[in-house]
């Protein structure tokens, strides 16, 4: 049981920091979507850089990326949240109830996994080479969140006993 209860508390940790993210993206929005327009707009990359023409200096777009992202973490924190009560619901019956819930957590997991590695490392970092920027670069955050949301999914997917 406490294998269990280490499942489903990591799903709700990651509910909660996906939920604080996209709340923390809505009530401080300008702050955090300064950081996206520079990353697109990649003016703070090594001068004369050969993949400036990967630039995007429309604000639509940047807008249009950055809400993007809210939604994304806004489905996945639900999508978490959701999960996380179904184990909690399964918690005290079989090994096969117990395994069937896990759906929607590991649902819920890979969307998270999928902001850092997609919107983060590859557009970000490996599209908008935000590895140049000493100012908008969120490659560390996004690794270390990877790592963890990461760790916590293969933890959920372990086989588990009554």
């Amino acid at each position: 049981m406490t294998l269990r209860l280490a499942k489903t508390v990591l799903v709700f940790g990651v509910a909660l920091y996906t939920t604080l993210i996209a709340l923390d993206n809505l009530t401080d929005y300008d702050s955090n979507y300064q950081f996206v327009r520079h990353v697109l707009m990649m003016d703070s990359t090594f001068p004369s850089n050969h993949g400036m023409w990967r630039a995007i200096n429309s604000p639509v777009i940047h807008s249009l990326f950055y809400w993007m992202i809210i939604v994304w973490e806004s489905v996945s924190s639900v999508v978490c949240w959701w999960g996380g009560a179904r184990l909690v619901r399964s918690f005290a019956k079989g090994t096969d109830e117990f395994h069937r819930a896990k759906g929607l957590a590991v649902a819920g997991l890979t969307l998270n996994l999928l902001i850092w590695l997609v919107a983060f490392l590859s557009i970000g970092e490996g599209w908008f080479l935000m590895w140049q920027s000493r100012t908008a670069n969120g490659q560390e955050a996004a690794f270390r969140m990877f790592t963890i949301i990461g760790i916590v999914l293969l933890l959920l997917v372990q086989p588990d006993s009554d």
